[in-house]
């Protein structure tokens, strides 16, 4: 009789057989112990796992991630209802009988929803600027952020934490000219920035639009990318189309009637530089005058006729 084998892919029970899975809710290498509503022996916690209630722990303030799924949160609060919460949180201490979130907050609401009392946390001791840091590219470096959400977290830490682009690069572990495109995106205006972060344009896209200047513009083509579905590589040929149509506007514009006074001071000036003498005036009057000169014998013959004019 062949030897009976046994695969892969049947889910816990073909791994764990029989055992209750009731007993994984405490995971394996969590320190026995436990903080009760008192401030006994707080040096004793830190850089512990402890279990605590979750009336004591408060939610990060300077949290990155603006929503939270609630399907989401629901699914992993019945995964938790059933195996536990398999990773600890990390939290610091705040007073004496108070805890706050670094990280792990949407694992903190999942464990309320599923109805625990008590949840594992990783106790650190840090300041206010440790913690944001900490929160930011913990966040960052999960790859669970928006594209927008990312960029504000990237200016977060360099304005409150102080931080070079450079520096900040070697902290979420990214290139520099990464860094620095990803804060490109918050130069959109706020319709693209909004677009952006709930998915109807990309980042390709976002860098495309912010090739052109005007924000009216990229309003614009942020609506054709929505309206027209547009692929990256269409939204690059109509900004071509759109920039070729406004250079030929401009030189239109440029190219108007000159008023009889222009003319004469390009006929004046123009006799002592071989014409090479050029000038652009707008509707409002306003407008510059180029002269190329050869040499300096085309200047000096300028000069001497200034000043015989006494100009």
């Amino acid at each position: 009789m062949a030897k009976q084998t046994h695969g892969l892919g049947k889910g816990l029970g073909a791994l764990l057989g029989d055992t209750d899975p009731a007993q994984f809710r405490k995971p394996v290498g969590y320190i026995n112990k436990d903080v009760v509503k008192t401030a006994a022996e707080p040096a004793r916690i830190s850089g512990d796992i402890v279990r605590i209630p979750v009336d004591l722990i408060e939610p990060n303030p300077y949290q990155p991630r603006m929503t939270f799924d609630n399907e989401a949160l629901a699914e992993l609060a019945d995964s938790i209802r059933t195996l536990g919460l398999i990773q600890p949180i990390t939290v610091r201490r705040k007073g004496s009988d108070r805890f706050q979130i670094i990280s792990g907050e949407r694992r903190f609401r999942a464990s309320r929803l599923a109805g625990l009392e008590m949840i594992p946390a990783y106790v650190l001791e840090t300041n206010d600027q440790g913690m944001l840091e900490m929160a930011i590219v913990e966040n960052i470096q999960r790859e669970n952020l928006d594209p927008i959400e990312v960029a504000l977290s990237y200016q977060r830490l360099i304005e409150e934490c102080r931080l070079t682009q450079e520096q900040m690069a070697t902290r979420v572990g990214k290139k520099r000219a990464s860094v620095a495109n990803t804060l490109r995106l918050l130069r959109l205006p706020a319709k693209a920035q909004h677009d952006l972060k709930v998915g109807l344009i990309s980042v390709g896209h976002a860098k495309v639009i912010l090739g052109v200047e005007d924000p009216a513009d990229q309003e614009v083509l942020c609506d054709a990318v929505v309206q027209d579905g547009l692929s990256v590589r269409q939204l690059e040929e109509k900004v071509r189309k759109m920039m070729a149509e406004k250079k030929a506007i401009k030189e239109k514009e440029e190219a108007q009637e000159l008023p009889e006074q222009c003319y004469r001071v390009l006929e004046i000036v123009g006799k002592y530089f071989d014409n090479n003498i050029s000038l652009k005036r707008n509707n409002a009057g306003k407008g510059s005058m180029t002269i190329r000169f050869n040499n300096d014998e085309e200047m000096n013959k300028f000069l001497e006729a200034l000043e015989k004019a006494q100009l």
